[in-house]
């Protein structure tokens, strides 16, 4: 993710955090001096949303180490000012280690919140909770409080949120994975709309931000698994660019400039002689550009590190591959060979084609 620092690395997952952190932690600064509280408070406002989001990490992290548990990695985690993201390669397709996977990062939030009601105990420090809140009274009973509303928050039953997958992985083991998908995004919806009209009723303005959350994020987790679904069984070859443009690495920028302007594509191989050894994106292209100039050669700036399809690989698979590399276009290479090129345009224009051939009148869909 752009703007991102490395914080670290555990267990193989590199720690990321976004640039917009720092935000965060400088409302929180501010919001205790200009309350009239002294620097020490605003350092301990600032150590309790550290802690915090230590214990946001240790969620996702529950995540991760499930996935790994049944050979699905975990390409890095961003600690973002709205929480933390875990990226996995993908969801298992067995909707019980799905399950498993989506209830790990609740459960690690709440061995969090016993121990710390463990300790208070055991120290005796424990104080009446109805004089506790998120912003007010003892740390550790506030950071105890913090991650109990992290399980209840995570466990409303929709999408994105963890309730949403552990409905989907319950749905699924009864029903054909793409209708439970639909299910539970109709339901996460109609969870949105509740918290929209009640945030509008009692001006609880953020119950707005989270019905706008949810809504989105039901409606992009069934139309990604639909897409999925509408791509099994179909190969690369089917969908493939088979008209299309490569570059040598000693080619000066102006070249593939002249081609971007004239619409062939956005992207480019870079062969050596048949060679595949590089691609050239439209935004290496456009900063190659603005830094070094039109006469600089496509080798220094073109991705050495890029993911390829087969022609016979199935779309659903380079689908998901181009979801992980998060880039715009798979070269298709066949004994060595580029033969064609897989975009998301034209995989989305691919199954516009489908859908209209499907609804055609006498069709068998």
């Amino acid at each position: 993710m752009k703007w991102s620092w490395r914080l670290g690395e555990y267990a193989g997952i590199a720690v990321y955090m976004h640039a917009t952190f720092l935000l965060l932690i400088a409302w929180v600064a501010i919001s205790h001096l200009a309350s009239g509280d002294t620097l020490r408070g605003a350092l301990g406002g600032i150590a309790f949303i550290l802690a915090l989001f230590g214990c946001v990490l240790l969620h996702e992290f529950g995540h991760a180490l499930a996935a790994r548990r049944y050979g699905i990695k975990t390409r890095d985690i961003t600690l973002l000012p709205i929480g933390g993201v875990a990226r996995l390669e993908r969801m298992p397709d067995d909707p019980r280690q799905e399950l498993v996977v989506a209830l790990a990062g609740p459960a690690v939030n709440v061995v969090i919140a016993a121990a710390l009601l463990i300790w208070l105990i055991v120290t005796s420090t424990l104080s009446p909770f109805g004089s506790v809140g998120v912003a007010s009274g003892p740390f550790i009973e506030r950071l105890l409080i913090v991650n109990v509303i992290l399980v209840l928050f995570n466990m409303i039953p929709a999408f994105p949120m963890d309730g949403g997958r552990v409905v989907r992985a319950l749905l699924a083991m009864r029903m054909e994975y793409t209708r439970a998908t639909q299910t539970a995004a109709n339901l996460g919806q109609g969870l949105a709309m509740l918290f929209g009209l009640f945030g509008l009723l009692t001006g609880h303005f953020m119950l707005l931000f989270i019905a706008f959350f949810v809504w989105i994020g039901a409606a992009q987790e069934a139309s990604m698994v639909q897409m999925k679904s509408a791509l099994g069984g179909i190969p690369v070859s089917r969908a493939m660019l088979t008209n299309f443009e490569t570059v040598s690495p000693t080619d000066p920028l102006q070249k593939p400039v002249d081609l971007l302007l004239q619409g062939f594509q956005q992207d480019f191989p870079v062969l050596w002689g048949n060679e595949l050894i590089g691609v050239l994106t439209r935004s290496d292209l456009i900063s190659g550009l603005s830094q070094r100039g039109p006469n600089a050669t496509v080798q220094e700036v073109m991705r050495r590190d890029f993911q390829i399809a087969d022609p016979h690989d199935m779309l659903e698979t380079a689908f998901m591959r181009l979801q992980e590399c998060q880039c715009h276009t798979l070269p298709v290479v066949r004994s060595g060979e580029v033969v064609g090129l897989l975009t998301s345009d034209n995989l989305g224009e691919f199954m516009m084609v489908q859908s209209a051939l499907a609804a055609r009148p006498g069709s068998a869909g």
